[in-house]
């Protein structure tokens, strides 16, 4: 009998990879689609065309050289999803400066160690959103802002920051109006441009995005033009898009899904990116795939969940729809189904990857069989190279579980000033070691079983949460649930399970675990069962269970066994 197939797999593809910078690729979107829409923003009244949109891009990049940013220098960007953040985004690969791009739910200690960890010279800001006074923290931050004169900033806490960029709002004193800048740039500054378009490189860093950072601070992951751009557009191409499509964003910006998977995707392809508000809303995300005629979707699990089981859900016509993603975290099969059918998204994909890999390794393919498309990620991405590994870095065969490790133009340059947190992770190789489990099968299908972290070490058994939680969405009463260890002074760790109990319905303990006796092994039956009716995430959908793990070990008393 021959031996199995290693769990190797090389995207092999026909379509080479685009060798050109953002600014190169606006360019030729704007010659090829020019009078085609390129965002609409309803909530902002925008509406633009590719030469309006390109147009607007090259005259904020003019006012950035103005200000005096010089080829890369680092800007942050720090809102929720709105034209003017699009914008900076193409202005600042265009004037050669990297983009560092904020998490709108961080607070003071956060954003001063994101400005200060990159050494941002100018930041672009909101005023104000909800319960985020953007401003005021900038304020609180920079209390030598109000007193400075516009552009020209001395900060002790943060000595490389010079400019404040103030969008909306009434001006604050010491900041610049958004608006303005793009007034500033004279002929000598698109001279600058034009001079810059020759000269920067496809391989120019052009991204800092900061991990989620589940233990210890956030790292500030380096991306190059050539990373995010053909990401985006391999991404747009596994959905069939072209410049006919309408893809709705409701994720965020300042995350590779809204800004690669979606504004990368657009430019690369033609497709027009719509924007159904500045925070994601069930009910704007409806009315503005209806009102819009979106043909393409995007979400993480829990955003589908909540468009579809929105009240108003029946009386909007999503026959527009085709395809889309629903990616950045396990995407539940039945959720999946009714995607497909109840949304009208026969071709939706899933998309794996992680932010140092820009970030998608595999996705499905739009004619993929259901059952593939719900019980993987699918295939790997083209011009990408995965294996799988076990603990001690060996290959292993295909269908068994190991450590997903990625290697591919696709990986991070390394994380921003941290050599050794960067050879944590990233081999002498060039394989990114991603922390995931993995099985590829014998078609070259990827399912994603967990992470190293997750995984719980009962009495000696290696338990996947990920497993148990497929099971427990058959349960028709159950709309969402999360699975994790927590402390045991017996076994070392139990299960515990967090349910979301759907509207209308009740459920016990006891019910949770009776539907579990006899179908799944005794000792994957969760321990503690509690129903919640949220769960702590990240702004992109990532379930923290570390959080979940604290506080129930904290509530119940619960503490590990003694070890000697």
């Amino acid at each position: 009998m021959a031996p199995k197939a290693d769990s190797y797999v090389c995207g092999i593809s026909d379509t080479p990879l685009l060798g050109e910078t953002i600014g190169r690729s606006l360019d030729r979107a704007r010659v090829r689609w020019g009078d085609r829409e390129a965002l609409v923003s309803p909530s902002h009244n925008v509406r633009w065309t590719w030469n309006e949109f390109a147009e607007r891009v090259e005259a904020l990049a003019a006012g950035f050289l103005a200000l005096g940013l010089q080829r890369g220098k680092r800007i942050g960007i720090w809102s929720l999803n709105r034209p003017e953040w699009t914008l900076t985004q193409f202005a600042a690969a265009k004037a050669g400066l990297i983009l560092v791009t904020i998490n709108p739910a961080y607070r003071l200690s956060e954003l001063e160690f994101a400005l200060g960890k990159v050494g941002c010279a100018a930041i672009v800001t909101a005023t104000a959103f909800k319960s985020s006074a953007y401003m005021d923290m900038i304020n609180t931050l920079l209390p030598e802002l109000a007193r400075a004169e516009p552009g020209q900033l001395r900060s002790a806490r943060l000595p490389q920051l010079r400019a404040v960029i103030q969008i909306g709002g009434p001006a604050a004193p010491g900041t610049i109006p958004f608006e303005q800048v793009a007034q500033m740039g004279g002929p000598r500054h698109r001279e600058q441009l034009l001079a810059l378009g020759e000269s920067l490189q496809f391989d120019d860093p052009v991204n800092i995005q900061f991990t989620s950072g589940t233990t210890g601070s956030p790292k500030g992951v380096t991306l190059t033009h050539h990373n995010i751009l053909n990401n985006g557009y391999f991404t747009g191409r596994a959905m069939r898009l072209t410049e006919q499509d309408r893809i709705c964003i409701p994720v965020p910006l300042y995350h590779c899904f809204g800004m690669v998977m979606g504004n990368l995707a657009s430019v690369t392809l033609g497709t027009t990116m719509v924007y159904p508000g500045e925070g994601f809303d069930p009910l704007a995300t409806l009315t503005t795939v209806a009102q819009e005629k979106c043909t393409t979707l995007y979400g993480v699990p829990t955003m589908f969940i909540a468009e579809l089981d929105h009240p108003d859900f029946a009386r909007f016509d999503l026959s527009s729809l085709r395809t889309g993603i629903m990616a950045g975290a396990p995407c539940p099969i039945e959720v999946m189904k009714r995607v497909n059918t109840e949304m009208n998204m026969r071709e939706v994909t899933i998309a794996y990857g992680m932010t140092e890999t820009s970030p998608v390794s595999f996705q499905s393919a739009t004619d993929d069989p259901l059952e593939r498309r719900v019980s993987t990620v699918g295939r790997i991405h083209p011009h990408v190279e995965v294996k799988v590994v076990d603990l001690d870095g060996k290959v292993v065969p295909r269908g068994e579980r190991g450590e997903l490790c990625t290697r591919g133009y696709s990986v991070m340059l390394g994380y921003w000033d941290e050599k050794e947190k960067t050879s944590d992770v990233l081999d002498a190789n060039g394989w990114m070691h991603t922390g995931d489990l993995a099985v590829i099968d014998d078609e070259g299908y990827c399912n994603i079983v967990g992470r190293i972290k997750d995984m719980v070490i009962r009495g000696g058994e290696n338990l996947y949460p990920r497993e148990i939680e497929e099971f427990l969405y058959r349960h028709p009463k159950i709309q969402d649930v999360q699975i994790f260890g927590v402390a045991d002074s017996r076994y070392g760790e139990e299960l515990c399970a967090w349910v979301r109990v759907r509207a209308g319905e009740t459920l016990t303990e006891d019910e949770v675990r009776a539907f579990c006796q006899g179908q799944i092994a005794h000792n994957k039956i969760p321990r503690y069962v509690e129903f919640v009716e949220e769960f702590p995430m990240t702004v992109t959908g990532k379930i923290q269970k570390f959080v979940m793990r604290d506080a129930v070990e904290q509530r119940l008393g619960l503490k590990a066994a003694k070890t000697a």
